[in-house]
C-alpha cells in the first residue's frame, strides 16, 4: 500500500499525466500486497478466521514505520501511543480467539451457505453496499469512510470463500478430496470477485488520501467485518467460555 502512494504522489508530480496502472512501483505494490495475501490465504486454511483477522494489525504497526522513510512523515507521540495500544489488543485477541478443529469439509460450508443467519447477514450486507455505491457512484461522495466502508462489506465476503477453499484445499492435500464438489469452484469465484472490486475502491482510497489514514482505518473496518462473517457463517464462538469473548473483545 505504501508503495502504492507513493506511485500515486510521482505520478502527480510528472508533466504529462498517465494512468497509475502503469506505473511499475505501483505494480511492486500489487504484486507485495498480493504475496501477503497467499500467507493470509494460507493461515485461514490453518486458524479461525477471529484469530488470523486481527493479526493484520502488523500492516498497521509496519505502515506507521514505512510511512517515516518512504513517504517522509513524521512519526508522532500518538502514533506510537496508537501502535502499543494495537500490539495490546492482539495479543488479547489472540490469546482469548477461540479454539476450534479446522477440518472444514465442503458438505460443511454448503449447510451454512443455506443457514438463516447468514442469509439474512447477506441481506443486510447487500443493502448496505448498494446505498453506499449509490451515494459513491450517483451523488461522487468519495469520503474515506464510504470508500473503505465498501471495502470492508467486500472483505467480509472475500474471507468467508477463501477460509472455505484453503481449508478444502487443505483436506484434499491430506487425502479427503474436496475439489469435486461445486461449492469449492462457487466460492473460489466469490473469492477472486471480491477480491478485485477490494483493490479497486483501496486503491482508490489510497489515491485520494494519506496512508497514514488509509492503512489503520481499513484495517479496523476489515478485522470488523472478518470477525462478524466468522462469527455468522462459521459459528467460532458457538461455544466459547464468556470470560474468553469478554477479553476478546476488549482486544
Amino acid at each position: 500500500l505504501i508503495f502504492q502512494k507513493c506511485a500515486h504522489l510521482r505520478l502527480v508530480c510528472q508533466a504529462e499525466q498517465k494512468p497509475y496502472y502503469r506505473s511499475k512501483l505501483w505494480w511492486c505494490g500489487i504484486i507485495l500486497l498480493g504475496l501477503g495475501e497467499v500467507g493470509n490465504f494460507t493461515a485461514y486454511g490453518f486458524a479461525p478466521i477471529t484469530l488470523v483477522a486481527p493479526v493484520g494489525c502488523v500492516s498497521v504497526v509496519g505502515s506507521a514505520f514505512i510511512s517515516v522513510f518512504f513517504l517522509k512523515k513524521t512519526m508522532r507521540t500518538a502514533d506510537i501511543l496508537g501502535g502499543t495500544l494495537t500490539v495490546t489488543g492482539i495479543y488479547l485477541s489472540v490469546t482469548f480467539a477461540p479454539n476450534l478443529p479446522q477440518e472444514l469439509t465442503a458438505r460443511q460450508v454448503q449447510n451454512y451457505l443455506v443457514s438463516w443467519p447468514f442469509l439474512v447477514y447477506s441481506i443486510l450486507e447487500i443493502i448496505i453496499f448498494c446505498i453506499l455505491l449509490y451515494f459513491y457512484k450517483r451523488k461522487a461522495v468519495k469520503h474515506i469512510v464510504v470508500l473503505l466502508m465498501m471495502v470492508a462489506l467486500l472483505a467480509s465476503l472475500t474471507v468467508i470463500a477463501v477460509k472455505a477453499v484453503s481449508s478444502m484445499i487443505v483436506l484434499s492435500v491430506k487425502g479427503k478430496m474436496q475439489l469435486t464438489y461445486s461449492v469449492f469452484y462457487i466460492m473460489g469465484v466469490l473469492m477472486a470477485t471480491s477480491c478485485a472490486f477490494q483493490i479497486k475502491f483501496l486503491n482508490q482510497a489510497m489515491h485520494l488520501y494519506e496512508a497514514t489514514a488509509v492503512v489503520p482505518i481499513n484495517f479496523v473496518f476489515f478485522t470488523t467485518s472478518a470477525i462478524i462473517s466468522g462469527v455468522i457463517f462459521y459459528q467460532e464462538f458457538q461455544s466459547a467460555a464468556f470470560l474468553s469473548v469478554f477479553m476478546f473483545l476488549s482486544g
